[in-house]
This record gives structure tokens, sequence and C-alpha cells, in this order.
């Protein structure tokens, strides 16, 4: 774990580089907006991100894991197991709370306000999964270091979970495109990218599906699986109804700024469901 940053960063540009170029040679759709115009404050928005949760955040989750492992913090930390079996759990466990917490940032209007930065993306590419207000990634900082306190999740389960989620939102926001045979089998045990597109539709009841980020077995166990979009792949509109004109949701103040001043539109579960 002493070259945890160096090795996570590795992954990470090398994940995001494979993807850019796939991107390139077999796209999924074709493009609303230029790269530039969503690249630049799409990538800009990460880099803030990443600044503020060094700067607010004086331990990583892999140095918590190793300090409750050390003094016996956490439910996996009360059993012995096989190092395996404590990793395959501790995985699962912490791949739920990401998917609750999502469900949660959809039913909470005041938390749909910050994750509505997200959604309101007119294209879905790679960028999209590093596109977060930044309180939210606060929020999801906090929650993730809990999730790990309260698992006694250990420091190598935390580092491969860290590393699935960032290469998994990657990858399931890519406008890639899979061969039909092969995206049917990768969805049974993973999120893949047109499983997930389905979650960037304008149609409420279809943004309110699909809330995986990594494992797909959620969705399908608690009733929030949705197939395919009902427009189809190439045919669906992108992002939020109310938010259309990229004025409003692409350069980088009007991203900071949206949950502050955007109406809320008719996306939150509690208005649907």
């Amino acid at each position: 774990m002493a070259h945890e940053a160096l090795l996570r960063l590795g992954i990470f540009l090398g994940v995001l580089t494979v993807l850019v170029a796939w991107e390139f040679l077999a796209p999924r759709r074709g493009r609303a907006l230029t790269r530039k115009e969503r690249w630049v404050p799409n990538l800009t928005l990460v880099a803030i991100d990443t600044l503020l949760v060094r700067l607010l955040f004086p331990v990583t989750a892999v140095a918590l894991a190793a300090l409750g492992q050390e003094r016996g913090w956490g439910l996996l930390n009360q059993f012995v197991w096989p190092e395996w079996v404590e990793i395959l759990l501790a995985v699962m466990l912490l791949d739920f709370v990401i998917y609750l917490q999502h469900v949660v940032v959809h039913a909470l209007p005041v938390l749909w306000r910050l994750h509505m930065v997200h959604h309101a993306d007119l294209d879905v590419d790679v960028t999209t999964g590093l596109r977060f207000h930044p309180l939210e990634i606060v929020l999801s900082m906090g929650i993730k270091l809990v999730a790990v306190h309260a698992s006694g999740a250990s420091p190598l389960a935390v580092m491969i979970f860290e590393v699935l989620l960032n290469g998994m939102a990657l990858f399931n926001h890519g406008n890639i495109r899979l061969p039909e045979g092969l995206d049917r089998v990768l969805r049974l045990v993973f999120v893949t990218p047109d499983m997930h597109r389905s979650h960037h539709s304008h149609l409420a009841p279809e943004t309110n599906m699909n809330f995986g980020f990594n494992l797909s077995w959620w969705d399908r166990v608690l009733g929030t699986y949705w197939p395919k979009p009902a427009e189809g792949h190439e045919a669906m509109e992108i992002g939020l109804e109310h938010l259309r004109e990229p004025r409003q949701c692409q350069p980088l103040t009007a991203l900071l700024l949206l949950p502050f001043r955007s109406r809320l539109g008719e996306y939150t579960i509690n208005r649907r469901w």
C-alpha cells in the first residue's frame, strides 16, 4: 500500500487512455457538442474535485482501512476469514453502499440538486464519469470513509474496490460500442456502457433506473433494472429535459452554480414513485 496513490493514478490514466482511443475508433453514438465544449469543463471539474478532497480529508480510505485493521474496527474484523473471502465480501458490501448512495441522491431534492451536474451533460462519454459537483464529491468521500470504517474492509480490499469503482465509472460512461452478445454476457455481473447509458436518458422513468456503477446485481435484485432506452441508444436524448441549452450546463461556472440556481425538474424519485 506504500505506493497506493501512484498505482491508482497509473491504472486510472491507463483506463482513460484506452477508452478515449476506443471512443475515437468505435463510438456508439454521434456527439451533440464538440469534445472541446465538454471535455474542458468536465476535466477541470475533476481537477477541482481532487484538490478539494486532498485539502479536506487528512486520511484516505485505504489508510483508514489499515488503521481499522490494526485496531479491530468494523464488521469484517470481528471474524476470521480466508483473505479472498474477506476481499470478495468487502468489495460487494462497499459496492452496495455506492448503489444505495446513488439511489438516495436521486430521491432527496437537496442532493439531487448536486447530482444534476452529472446528469446535465448533453452527451455521455468517458469524461461524464468524472463530472460531479465538488460538494457531491465531498459527500461521497465522507460516505465512503464511514462505509470503510463500519465494514472493517482490509486495506487491500479497499484498494481493489477503489480501482474497480474508478475504472468502471469510466468504462460504463464510455461512448463505446460492444458486440451485443458480449454486452449481454457482461451485464449479468457488471454494468456495461449500454446498460448505464439508459440512466442518462432525458426521460425521468429511465433516469431513475440502473443505479449501479460496478456490479449489475443490485439493480436486478432490487427492481431498478432497465434493459434498454425506449428510444434506442442512437436516437435517445441525453441530459435533463429542463436543461437543454449548452450555456446552462457546459461552462465551468454554470456547472458550479447549477445546484443553486436551477429548478429541480421532474426527476427526483419521490416525484415519480
